[in-house]
C-alpha cells in the first residue's frame, strides 16, 4: 500500500461531469408542525462539501493524486462555495467552467439524529450543464491532453453526451491513458471500449438489459457480465455490491469476487466517487486489477462508515490495513 500510495502521489488525474455542492441542514425535530402532519426542524448547522464529480476530484486529492475538474457550476453562492472547496484543496478547474448563465446543482438534505429526513434539489434543466461551448470543450480536451488518467462521471445532470466521450476517449486512446466511467444506464449513452465502468448492482443490471428476467435479489453475474460485454466492451469491468463486496470481470468474464472490507456502514453517500477514484489511481500507477480493487474496496470500507459526502486519507488507508 505504502509504493502504491507513492505512486498515486505521481499521477494528474482529469474528472470530467455533473458538479455540484452537497449542502447538508443538521437540526433536531421534537413537534409537529400545526400547519401541516409533518416535523418542524430547528436547524442547528449548515454544512456544505464537494458532491458528484467535484468529490470524485475531492477523493483523488485525498489520496495525493492531482486532481483537475472540468463539470460547469455557476456565479452565485454555492458556486462560491465550491471554488472554496476546491481552492482548499488545491483542484485545478479552468475558468471558463464557471459560468454566469447557469445555477450551481445544489443537493440539499435535511438530517435529524443522524438520519435523512428529505432531500431538496435545485438544478437546471440538463442542457444548461453542456460543455459544448467552444471554450468550455477547448479547455476540456486541452487537459485530457495533459493527464494520466480521465474519469467520466456521470450523475445524469447533462454534462456527459455521446460527442463528449467520442472527443475525450480519442485523444486517451492515442495517448495511451486510461478513461474510466461511473455510468447511469437510464441515460442509454451507446458507450463502447471504454477503458474500466464500475456500475453497482443496480446500474449492472440495467446494463446488461436483464431486469425483466430476474427476480428479487437474483444477480446471476456471469450472465450479467456477458451481456455487459457483448453490448459495451468495457477492457474492464467492476460491479460493486455493497454488502457482498466488489466483482471483477474482463471480457465478459468474471475473475473474482472480493468480499466488502467495510466494519461499520453508516451512510454508503459517495462510496461510487470513492471507489472509481481509487480504482483509476490504482491502475493509472501501474497496479493491475486485483491489487487496485483491493486498494479501491479498502477506500470504500472507510467511507462508508462516514456520515454523509466524505473521502479517505493515504493515512487512514495504512492504519486501516494494519488494524
Amino acid at each position: 500500500m505504502k509504493a502504491l500510495l507513492q505512486k498515486i502521489r505521481e499521477k494528474r488525474i482529469l474528472v470530467v461531469g455533473d458538479v455540484m455542492l452537497d449542502h447538508y441542514i443538521h437540526g433536531d425535530a421534537t413537534r409537529i408542525s400545526p400547519e401541516a402532519p409533518v416535523p418542524v426542524v430547528n436547524v442547528m448547522r449548515d454544512r456544505h462539501v464537494a458532491g458528484g464529480a467535484a468529490n470524485v476530484a475531492l477523493n483523488i486529492r485525498s489520496l495525493g493524486a492531482a486532481a483537475v475538474l472540468c463539470g460547469l457550476f455557476g456565479e452565485d453562492s454555492a458556486g462560491a462555495d465550491l471554488e472554496k472547496i476546491m481552492t482548499k484543496n488545491a483542484i485545478a478547474f479552468p475558468p471558463s467552467f464557471c459560468r454566469a448563465e447557469i445555477q450551481t446543482i445544489i443537493k440539499s438534505r435535511v438530517v435529524v439524529r443522524n438520519q435523512q429526513l428529505c432531500r431538496i434539489d435545485r438544478e437546471l434543466p440538463p442542457s444548461a450543464y453542456a460543455l459544448t461551448a467552444p471554450d468550455v470543450r477547448t479547455a476540456l480536451l486541452d487537459e485530457v491532453s495533459r493527464a494520466d488518467a480521465v474519469i467520466i462521471s456521470d450523475y445524469a445532470k447533462g454534462a456527459i453526451d455521446m460527442d463528449l466521450l467520442a472527443d475525450v476517449t480519442g485523444i486517451a486512446e492515442k495517448r495511451g491513458i486510461l478513461v474510466s466511467l461511473d455510468p447511469k444506464p437510464r441515460r442509454r449513452l451507446p458507450f463502447e471500449n471504454i477503458g474500466l465502468i464500475t456500475p453497482n448492482r443496480n446500474e449492472a443490471i440495467e446494463l446488461a438489459d436483464i431486469g425483466n428476467e430476474i427476480s428479487g435479489t437474483d444477480f446471476p453475474a456471469e450472465e450479467i457480465c456477458r451481456r455487459i460485454w457483448e453490448k459495451h466492451h468495457p477492457k474492464l469491468l467492476v460491479i460493486t455490491l455493497g454488502a457482498d463486496g466488489m466483482l471483477l470481470s474482463r471480457e465478459g468474464k468474471v475473475e473474482k469476487l472480493i468480499p466488502t472490507y467495510a466494519r461499520e456502514v453508516f451512510d454508503v453517500s459517495g462510496a461510487g466517487d470513492t471507489v472509481i477514484a481509487s480504482l483509476t489511481m490504482a491502475l493509472a500507477a501501474g497496479a493491475d486489477l486485483e491489487t487496485a480493487a483491493h486498494f479501491a474496496n479498502t477506500a470504500a470500507g472507510i467511507v462508508v462508515a462516514k456520515f454523509g459526502t466524505a473521502t479517505v486519507s493515504p493515512e487512514e488507508i495504512l492504519a486501516f490495513g494494519d488494524a
